[in-house]
């Protein structure tokens, strides 16, 4: 009765995976991914290759493997170690890439959109995937299950993450707490509005990003320009630090611009030394199945009585 239905999978929904042969033959299955584009697998894939390490953890726990993955100093799981490298995430090598032979592949949105007419030239299927809010991880939880065949074990992954944010928001007090969180890098200094990993954290803890309704800059809607005037007015309690690059230098450097400016010091946040920088495994890449880590990591820092 499957033969030749099709299942379209475009949120996070209960479905059963449809029972893909891996030969081909079998039902089809219609995935949208976050472009809005609609892939449809006659089979399972067998030959993945992803463009992001924050892809291999949720993959592989749904029982699914890789035959190529980026270079990642901070998320490179043991069993990933040995694969194929295609280079960097900012600069897929498009011939390591194709030497893979993949029969698709994960690539991450925001940074790889640009190899699509490669992979369309070369009929290789590709779905471009976001996972730095917590609601797109769980969505492409499901999608890998639903690739694998793992749905069950997708939705056991899913629910076990849920118990543990909602036990960690259960402990602290329901106080709307100001943040402001400051992204640094070699270029300069940004605001992280809610679409980035720790701007959507604060959200689901029930705090009050003071950048909230910024205008996002033009090459990245999950940040706004940085203004210490803005920031002065803005009265946040608590700041949160991300950076990209070597966290030491970034903080020793952050550390320096605070202690000499007057008008950092004049900062609540400041005064009660509540500026707070965050690791990068878990808020520069979407930290994946380590979503609770990074949650409870946030909510600690502000309420560390309440979760020791």
């Amino acid at each position: 009765m499957l033969i030749g239905m099709t299942l379209i999978f475009s949120g996070c929904g209960n479905e059963e995976a449809l029972p893909l042969e891996k030969t081909g033959g079998g039902a089809s299955v219609v995935i949208k991914d976050d472009l809005g584009r609609e892939v449809t697998f006659e089979h399972r894939p067998e030959r993945i290759v992803v463009t992001s390490a924050s892809f291999l953890e949720p993959l592989h726990e749904v029982g699914g493997d890789v035959v190529g993955r980026p270079e990642s100093k901070t998320k490179m799981p043991d069993f990933a170690r040995e694969k194929p490298s295609i280079g960097q995430v900012y600069q897929v090598d498009a011939e390591k890439l194709l030497a893979c032979q993949p029969d698709l592949v994960i690539a991450n949105k925001g940074m790889n959109e640009k190899l699509l007419p490669l992979l369309e030239e070369n009929k290789i299927p590709a779905l471009v995937l976001d996972m730095k809010s917590y609601p797109s991880v769980k969505r492409e939880i499901e999608i890998f299950a639903q690739l694998t065949g793992e749905t069950k074990q997708g939705q056991k992954i899913i629910r076990e993450m849920d118990e543990k944010i909602e036990l960690v928001k259960k402990k602290i007090p329901p106080n709307p707490v100001k943040v402001a969180i400051i992204h640094s890098t070699s270029h300069g200094l940004s605001v992280q509005l809610k679409g980035s990993i720790a701007g959507s954290i604060a959200n689901m803890l029930g705090w009050e990003n003071v950048a909230d309704g910024l205008t996002p800059l033009e090459n990245n809607p999950d940040a706004a320009p940085y203004s210490l005037e803005t920031l002065t007015l803005q009265k946040p309690e608590v700041i949160f630090i991300t950076s990209m690059g070597k966290p030491d230098e970034i903080k020793k450097s952050m550390n320096e611009e605070i202690s000499k400016n007057p008008a950092w010091q004049a900062l609540d946040a400041v005064k009660s030394r509540r500026v707070y920088y965050l690791p990068q495994d878990l808020f520069l890449l979407s930290p994946g199945l380590k979503y609770p880590e990074a949650v409870e990591h946030m909510a600690k820092l502000v309420y560390p009585e309440a979760l020791n």
